[in-house]
Formats: C-alpha cells, sequence, structure tokens
C-alpha cells in the first residue's frame, strides 16, 4: 500500500511592492501612501492562479494592507483561503522590545479580523525576523493567543536566519499549545539552502522540488511561501537602491508564475492552519 501523501503549506505574505525588507532603506514609510499601489492586482492574480488549481492557501497579511484595501482581505476569505497576520506594517521583530511587538500585534490583528470578519490565529514575522535574539516573541505570540507562528527560517542569510532552530514544527513555549513551523529549507551537505520567495524566483525549481520531496520523505509538511510582487514584472522600478536589492528583486518576474504553477501541480498543497492541525496532532502535549 502506497502512503498518504503529504499535505503540505503553501502561502503568501501579502505586502506592497514598495514595502520589502530590500528597499526599506531606501522608501520612507511616510511616503508609502503616495505610491502606487499594485496589491490588489497582484494579490488578484495569484488568487486566480489557486483557483484554476483548485488549491487554498494561507495568506499572511500586513494591517496596513487590510486597512487601506478590506475589500482584498474579504476576496480571499470568500475563496476559502486563511487569512493570517504579517504584522502592521513590515517591522522586523527584532527592531522592537516586547511592548513594542505587542502592540503592533494587537493593531494588525484588529484591523485583518475587521477587514475578514474571521478570527486571526496565524502569524508570520516580516523577513522571518524571530530568531535567537528575540527569546520573548513566541511567549508574546502565545500569550496573544495565537495557535501558530510560521515565522522561523532555519539558514544563515545576510538578512534574517537562526540556522540552529530545529526544521520542522515544535512548541516554542514551555506549557504553552502554540506551535511553531519553519518554512523548509534543502538539506545539501550538511548546508541548509533557503527554497521560497526569491530563492525559488532565482533557482532552479528542481531545488523547491527537491527539498519538498526531502521533508515529505520523513514524513513531515514542507512551507512554501512568496510575495504577490513576484508575479508582476511590469512594477515601478527603484533605480536608487543598491544593486544587490535591485538584482534579488526584480530579476525573473516575468517566469514566476509559470514556475509557480509548476510547483503547485507537482505536490500537494494546503492552507497552513491545516498542516498545523496536523502537525499539532504529532507533537508531544
Amino acid at each position: 500500500m502506497r502512503p498518504e501523501r503529504v499535505l503540505n503549506g503553501l502561502s503568501v505574505d501579502v505586502e506592497e511592492w514598495f514595502q520589502v525588507g530590500a528597499f526599506e532603506r531606501v522608501i520612507d514609510k511616510r511616503d508609502w501612501d503616495g505610491m502606487a499601489s499594485r496589491v490588489e492586482a497582484n494579490t488578484g492574480a495569484v488568487l486566480d492562479l489557486f483557483a484554476e488549481a483548485n488549491v487554498r492557501a494561507t495568506f499572511f497579511t500586513l494591517g496596513w494592507i487590510a486597512a487601506r484595501h478590506p475589500r482584498l482581505i474579504r476576496r480571499i476569505v470568500d475563496a476559502g483561503h486563511e487569512v493570517a497576520s504579517h504584522g502592521w506594517d513590515h517591522q522586523r521583530v527584532f527592531t522592537m522590545d516586547a511592548a513594542m511587538f505587542r502592540a503592533d500585534l494587537a493593531r494588525a490583528k484588529a484591523a485583518l479580523e475587521d477587514a475578514g470578519g474571521q478570527a486571526i490565529t496565524g502569524y508570520r514575522a516580516p523577513s522571518f525576523s524571530i530568531d535567537a535574539r528575540t527569546p520573548w516573541a513566541h511567549e508574546e505570540l502565545a500569550a496573544a493567543g495565537y495557535v501558530y507562528s510560521s515565522s522561523v527560517a532555519p539558514v544563515r542569510h545576510d538578512h534574517y536566519g537562526w540556522r540552529e532552530a530545529p526544521r520542522y514544527a515544535f512548541r516554542p513555549v514551555a506549557g504553552s499549545t502554540l506551535v511553531e513551523l519553519p518554512v523548509t529549507v534543502a538539506s545539501l551537505g550538511g548546508r541548509h539552502i533557503a527554497t521560497g520567495g526569491g530563492f525559488f524566483r532565482l533557482l532552479p525549481a528542481a531545488l523547491t522540488d527537491f527539498a519538498v520531496r526531502q521533508v515529505n520523505a520523513e514524513r513531515q509538511a514542507a512551507v512554501f511561501y512568496f510575495h504577490p510582487w513576484e508575479v508582476d514584472p511590469g512594477q515601478p522600478r527603484v533605480g536608487h537602491a543598491p544593486l544587490r536589492s535591485r538584482v534579488r528583486h526584480y530579476s525573473r518576474l516575468g517566469a514566476m508564475a509559470g514556475k509557480l504553477s509548476g510547483l503547485i501541480a507537482r505536490h500537494d498543497w494546503g492552507r497552513v492552519d491545516a498542516v498545523v492541525a496536523r502537525a499539532a496532532a504529532a507533537l508531544p502535549a
């Protein structure tokens, strides 16, 4: 008898093209409201792609987006997807203290729940910024009533990463049912290689396929992520950003939609809350 196929977590980090970490030092947040918004059109294209593939996903969304585009949040919910929190305005967790983080969580949650009409139970830190520098962050999430977080990237990277973190679901707070579900990395020769977002866009899709098969062979779920702006080759160019940032952000945008369609077709995908429910059942109480 063939073993049951593993359900993997499909996720989208919903933010505007100008809110990314690559541009945080060259685009002032005070200028955001005056910039061309493309998030509704880009997220709509992602929703259409998912509808064609008949898959459901989790949309980790900024509260800033929900406050300005409530109809987009309702569209995501009405299509059967999960809406979860990505914080208020993409401020990295390790730049805040516990009180600031608590306020950020509350502000984002209120905006998302007002727009979508559903409880927010999942969270993803902007730029996977929960790491060894923020031992209090999971405690704050547990105290705020979150069921899960998917905020850890077990890699080394110049912008983020917690290489020593577990690769698979774990309970980060003693005495709490909170689950942390790290994003998937490929393990090659003792190294962890990231696979989602820009890594998927820039590197051969075979690497992500390998990572999904690798974790599924251990009866674990893969967690894949990307951003709506990654399917938008026509977005404005930020010419004064550093060269490395521009290469990372703009390369192969036109190829992304096709690569996504192929990846979705080759594996089994679902909402992150469904993956967490299965993982939690297998974890020690």
